[in-house]
């Protein structure tokens, strides 16, 4: 390995160490924890390498969403597949987008409250996002619309997840409110 192939390896570490220390100190302690120079200490680099990787904390908040989309679609694509009915497959992909949302709050805060600057639903949207966004639509199923469908049933799911996490609703009915989404947005078979 050349001195330069090596040193590029050294920096995407450096670079996944600071994505890694600040989503564990996010969820260990909130975003307001986030700042350059708690990072610096926690990954053992002086700031000015932090800025070496990332312009400020919008920029590490944006790396650590995308992870996050990265991570929610998987979780959205096993739950989908290992289920046989399409009332099912919708049902168990609301209950893990539902469970993402309050496991981790703080990775979800990044990826769905906090400003940032990654497009959604534009020809520029990541891959992630868009990862994510497909195994919803892949539950709603194909119907005209499915789109619209497949937003209205996100932002369902979010609404409900924001407002639990808020203490705005009871945590107890998530699965009340889950067949009553399944009843409405589950595609229609036969």
């Amino acid at each position: 390995m050349s001195s330069t192939e090596r040193r590029e390896r050294e920096r995407a570490l450096r670079h996944q160490l600071i994505i890694t220390s600040a989503r564990e100190l996010a969820e260990a302690e909130g975003w307001d924890a986030v700042t350059t120079r708690r990072l610096a200490e926690r990954v053992e680099y002086s700031q000015p390498v932090l800025y070496s990787h990332f312009k400020g904390k919008d920029a590490i908040v944006r790396a650590v969403a995308l992870e996050g989309f990265d991570d929610l679609a998987a979780q959205l694509r096993r739950a989908r597949l290992g289920e046989i009915s399409p009332k099912e497959a919708l049902r168990a992909v609301g209950r893990a987008y539902l469970d993402f949302a309050a496991n981790r709050p703080a990775l979800y805060e990044a990826m769905f409250i906090m400003p940032t600057d990654l497009p959604f639903a534009s020809s520029e949207t990541p891959s992630a996002l868009r990862a994510a966004f497909a195994e919803i639509v892949a539950v709603v199923g194909p119907r005209e619309g499915e789109g619209l469908y497949a937003e209205v049933f996100w932002g369902s799911l979010h609404g409900i997840a924001v407002l639990v996490h808020g203490a705005r609703m009871p945590a107890e009915y998530q699965g009340v409110r889950l067949d009553l989404l399944a009843e409405k947005f589950a595609p229609e078979t036969g």
